[in-house]
């Protein structure tokens, strides 16, 4: 066994020994809202419940390492006191992965994932519809955990109304955590499905993906691929060349001898199968042709 001052390591080292080692961990996907109404979203995975009585979530928006800046999440919060915090399932995990590509001031992760905005009861930022469940929430506090990079900053929420779809329930009214199929973060690309256990998810560019608003109107409303797909597709910060479209074709034409005269969802079936495999290139090269 090795021991380990903290002391000893740099900030981005000690934050990935920390990372892998305490996981999975659950992730708030915390949608908020700045002064002059734009909306942002980003997941958070330094996050849990702390109090049933009031009812407390607490999530973490850390300084990053690299700058010591801090995330549009924290500076909204701190002018707007609340928050939604919407949990994160498989249906939706890729989508939310995109959604932490760090983005320009003003652009609306919403629309960069590809998911729906819907209005919130008590509280200004909106709700993500695809989550299952939804925490309406104002924030008591703010407390500064440092000021260098790295340092955390604990949110602490209290909940003043939540939202369960009635297809994670069970016939009375609790949870069915099989349908409700969560997710969880580890350390690296890891993430952990509550019901599968351990995947992968290729961090987002810092190249900034294209985004699903950006998709093609056949793709990005395709009944075809879905959500997860989208959010594959548009984490990408270009697409392949028609020279390299057409070359792909014509490699896989004696595979798939009917592919030149396919219709795009039989296409799209394909790409699906692609992308199941991580392959995006290929996938795009496919949805081009």
């Amino acid at each position: 066994m090795i021991s380990i001052d903290p002391k000893d390591l740099s900030t981005g080292k000690l934050h990935g020994y920390l990372l892998s080692a305490v996981a999975p961990r659950p992730i708030a996907f915390a949608s908020t809202m700045d002064q002059d109404g734009n909306s942002n979203l980003s997941p958070f995975s330094f996050f849990n419940v702390f109090s049933a009585n009031p009812p407390v979530l607490i999530f973490s928006p850390a300084r990053r390492v690299r700058d010591n800046t801090t995330k549009h999440t924290l500076q909204n919060v701190e002018v707007l006191n609340e928050v939604v915090i919407n949990v994160v399932n498989y249906d939706i995990v890729h989508q939310m992965s995109l959604s932490s590509t760090e983005y320009p001031t003003g652009i609306n992760e919403f629309e960069k994932a590809g998911l729906t905005m819907l209005p919130s009861d008590k509280v200004k930022p909106f709700r993500v519809a695809e989550s299952p469940v939804q925490f309406e929430c104002k924030v008591n506090d703010i407390i500064k955990l440092g000021t260098e990079g790295g340092a955390g900053n604990l949110v602490i929420c209290e909940v003043v109304k939540f939202h369960i779809s009635e297809d994670v329930l069970n016939a009375d009214k609790t949870i069915n955590q099989q349908a409700l199929d969560l997710v969880a973060r580890a350390g690296g690309n890891y993430y952990s499905r509550a019901k599968q256990g351990f995947f992968e998810i290729p961090k987002p560019l810092r190249t900034m993906g294209i985004g699903v608003d950006a998709l093609p109107e056949d793709i990005k409303n395709s009944m075809i691929l879905t959500g997860n797909d989208l959010g594959m597709l548009a984490n990408v910060d270009s697409l392949p060349s028609n020279h390299d479209v057409n070359a792909f074709i014509e490699d896989i034409s004696e595979r798939y001898p009917e592919i030149k005269t396919a219709s795009h969802r039989d296409k799209q079936k394909l790409a699906r199968n692609y992308l199941s495999y991580g392959d995006v290139e290929s996938a795009w090269k496919l949805l081009l042709s």
